[in-house]
């Protein structure tokens, strides 16, 4: 089998790679061994605003037009709901914090999206003396939907192996790849989330595990139509049903669920919610994060025709599409990398 480029992974960073390679209509297979399930456990918020800090996401007006433009494309083409277009209200905990929030409403990279309307609190089962500020421009990908969907059509198309990538059986020249004899490309792409810590060839990146649980409750009574965010995000699903989240660990490389974290996340939405409700699902996942908070792109340093796409960290549904963008752009025009996601500043 001869295609243009292998790509290894098939979470948010190898959907968004592999979009660029089906739009120009390039030849692909794709590996996963179901090992990382940071995509599948993601909350899928996009939001272009820091609400600890009231501050404004890196790249966020240019991460969102590619971003939603590429999941309105995926709804059509395959026919499913992805984008759930959300208001988040942050909860405002006292005056001061009023105050900062309209403080950054007149900066111009936030003026777009902090509401400067004061949104009082009318449900009787949240605690928000102090009210909310709105946030535009938000929503949520139903992440898990698009991955189950995309992985259908790859293996429909035959593109999907559903198995582990062995390194060792990579023969590597600088004019082509051949993979277990069998598969010959001219480039590949490592997608693989925290999984890169077993790359041979790539696990020398300054790549970090940090750990994330979420839970879904069941809270008949609640009947919100936002997004929370309070000390904890509530997001909610479908039938009365509710995302809470996230936790942060950075010892912890495990995909199993924790009591600690579910305690936690429990204990912190006690503080705005005083309504019944009932713990449905627990999961967990590693995301792959980076100290500088920027994402790890480029090229192998030995072997040129060998490239990462990684560290998406916790904004994966907004940044993925817009790095992928520059990885293809880099590997098939030659346009440098911008210098703040390129994994040169690291070598």
């Amino acid at each position: 089998m001869q295609v243009d480029f292998i790509v290894i992974g098939s979470g948010l960073a190898g959907i968004s790679f592999c979009e660029q390679l089906r739009s120009h209509h390039k030849t692909y297979v794709v590996f996963d061994d179901k090992s990382q399930q940071s995509s599948t456990v993601a909350g899928g918020l996009y939001n272009p605003v820091i609400l600890k800090r009231f501050t404004p996401v890196w790249k966020s007006k240019e991460q969102l037009q590619i971003a939603l433009q590429m999941y309105n494309h995926l709804e059509q083409e395959f026919n499913i709901k992805l984008d759930y277009k959300i208001p988040v209200l942050r909860k405002f905990s006292s005056l001061e914090e009023q105050n900062d929030w309209f403080t950054a409403s007149d900066n111009p990279l936030l003026s777009e999206y902090l509401s400067i309307k004061l949104i009082k609190n009318t449900n009787p089962f949240i605690d928000a003396p102090f009210g909310y500020g709105e946030v535009m421009q938000t929503g949520r990908i139903d992440v898990k939907t698009l991955i189950d969907a995309y992985k259908m059509h790859l293996k429909k198309a035959n593109r999907f192996f559903e198995t582990v990538f062995n390194y060792e059986q990579l023969e590597v020249t600088n004019n082509k790849l051949i993979y277990n004899n069998n598969i010959q490309a001219k480039h590949i792409v490592f997608t693989e989330g925290y999984g890169v810590n077993k790359n041979i060839f790539f696990k020398q990146l300054p790549l970090l595990a940090t750990k994330g649980e979420l839970l879904t409750i069941h809270a008949p009574n609640l009947k919100i139509d936002f997004i929370l965010k309070g000390s904890v995000f509530l997001i909610p699903l479908e039938d009365n049903h509710y995302i809470v989240g996230a936790t942060y660990n950075w010892d912890d490389t495990s995909n199993e669920v924790t009591l600690k974290a579910k305690d936690e996340l429990l204990s912190k939405l006690k503080t705005f919610l005083n309504c019944p409700f009932e713990v449905v699902n627990h999961v967990a996942g590693i995301r792959p994060t980076v100290r500088d908070r920027r994402p790890l792109v480029g090229q192998h340093p030995v072997y040129k025709n060998m490239y990462v796409l990684n560290g998406l960290g916790t904004r994966g549904v907004m940044i993925g599409p817009y790095v992928a963008k520059q990885l293809f752009e880099f590997i098939e025009f030659g346009k440098p990398l911008e210098d703040e996601i390129d994994i040169k500043r690291y070598q």
